[in-house]
């Protein structure tokens, strides 16, 4: 138990808190900028057939930086990999800033994955080691509200920047975030190790997240070639890749959403892959069909960081005071909230200023709910020793599952361009994959189990 007056901001967890808020902005930043700029970006480079990959890139690497990285951790701690991660992260925003090409750009996003993927490891290590189950909860909530500053300000600002300059600047703009987070946040990483972890199998750990990679990239660029044949091979080929590797990477039991941590890990990828999902392919939307512009684009997608960071509040105040009773339904409600946000917005010319503005409030408000409440639920059934695979865990799963569900909605856009039907039919189908899978991951949160008194 803990002091009833110490919090995440006493002095034995200040500085650790500060840290975590400034390493998880820098990268929101980025994020979230980019779902603004991306429309724009693909015109300017002549790679509107490539759209997804902007973010698909960015969000499969993550796999890379999760699960290598992830091993680092369990091996040396988290504070050389957290210097690297910034690193990587800071070389791809350079060469996007400066690039000419859109496959360039792709690869540049990719490194940006690579170093985000790493850092939120990082973080995510951090507050399992660190922190006691009692306050898990509200650092939780804070990290997902460390998302509200860049939420509220990077679209609009990313938006504003693209309209009336270049969205380079963009890029540029976010590497002073990364210096300051290096200073400000490192010593808190110093001297925390993991216990009692063996790493036998990293190198091939290491392996398997290359070829899952590598996998789910050929099936991707496979749907995006469809309705060729050659299409179809490289998806089936690419399919195969990522079956082993998937097994290997998520507790038994995660495809059929069994009853404990696979049930939630199945429900958050899906449910974080939605909400990626549908800000991509709104702003996509309101850009490309509806004509408005990046700036009020920005702001629409804002709105959901205000009820995010609402929900979250609500959710540790409530976490508070049932001490952890109730996670489970918080998580249905969140979930719940989310199919009824993406359910209004899936026919695209039905699709205005006030009707995206309530979408985002409640889908944002939905997650809000879950996002955190799922880790404290996670964290909670780690064993001393496997805080870096459940931390490796939950960064698998926030990275895995969007970068494949962006992909295929980007494909359906690339079909949509190369069989010559409207553009709008192609973006209703990609929110539609969101609907579907949102309705799946309500149906893996009812498999968590009621928590005993």
């Amino acid at each position: 138990m803990i002091n009833k007056r110490e919090g995440i901001f006493s002095s034995r967890y200040r500085a650790l808190t500060i840290g975590i808020i400034l390493a998880v902005m820098a990268v929101a930043f980025e994020g979230l900028s980019v779902t603004t700029i991306a429309p724009v970006i693909a015109k300017n480079l002549q790679g509107m057939e490539l759209y997804g990959w902007i973010f698909s890139a960015y969000l499969l690497a993550q796999i890379l930086g999760t699960m290598i990285i992830g091993q680092q951790i369990d091996r040396s701690g988290p504070a050389f990999p957290f210097i690297f991660a910034l690193f990587i992260f800071s070389i791809g925003l350079i060469i996007a800033a400066v690039t000419q090409s859109m496959l360039v750009l792709i690869i540049a996003r990719a490194l940006q994955g690579f170093g985000a993927g790493a850092i939120l490891t990082c973080v995510y290590t951090s507050i399992s080691l660190s922190y006691p189950d009692e306050l898990r909860t509200k650092i939780l909530a804070v990290f997902s509200s460390a998302y509200v500053l860049p939420a509220l300000i990077g679209p609009y600002v990313a938006g504003i920047i693209a309209q009336y300059s270049s969205w380079r600047f963009v890029f540029w703009g976010i590497i002073p975030f990364i210096i300051l987070a290096a200073f400000l946040s490192l010593p808190s990483f110093k001297g925390l190790k993991v216990k009692g972890v063996q790493n036998e199998g990293r190198r091939q750990t290491n392996l398997w997240a290359i070829q899952l990679t590598i996998g789910t990239g050929l099936l991707l660029s496979g749907l995006g070639m469809m309705p060729k044949f050659f299409g179809v091979i490289l998806g089936i080929v690419g399919l195969i890749l990522m079956i082993i590797p998937l097994r290997r990477f998520l507790p038994s039991g995660t495809f059929v959403a069994c009853s404990g941590l696979p049930a939630m890990l199945a429900s958050r990828g899906l449910f974080m892959a939605c909400y990626t999902g549908t800000q991509s392919f709104l702003v996509l939307a309101l850009t490309e069909v509806k004509g408005y512009a990046s700036d009020t684009a920005g702001l629409i997608v804002a709105s959901a960081a205000l009820s995010w960071s609402t929900a979250a509040y609500i959710q540790a105040r409530l976490d508070e005071r049932d001490k952890g009773q109730g996670r489970r339904m918080r998580v249905l409600i969140g979930v719940f909230m989310m199919c009824v946000g993406i359910g209004v917005i899936v026919w695209v010319p039905i699709i205005g200023i006030t009707l995206a503005v309530a979408s985002q409030i409640i889908i944002g408000f939905g997650i809000g709910l879950a996002h955190p409440t799922s880790g404290a639920i996670s964290f909670a059934q780690a064993t001393e020793g496997t805080e870096g695979e459940v931390s490796a865990s939950l960064q698998f799963v926030d990275s895995f599952t969007p970068g494949i569900v962006v992909g295929i909605g980007g494909a359906l856009i690339t079909i949509s361009h190369t069989v010559g039907i409207a553009p709008y039919l192609g973006i209703s189908a990609a929110l539609g994959i969101q609907l579907i899978l949102i309705l799946i991951s309500l149906l893996a949160a009812y498999q968590l189990p009621h928590i005993k008194k």
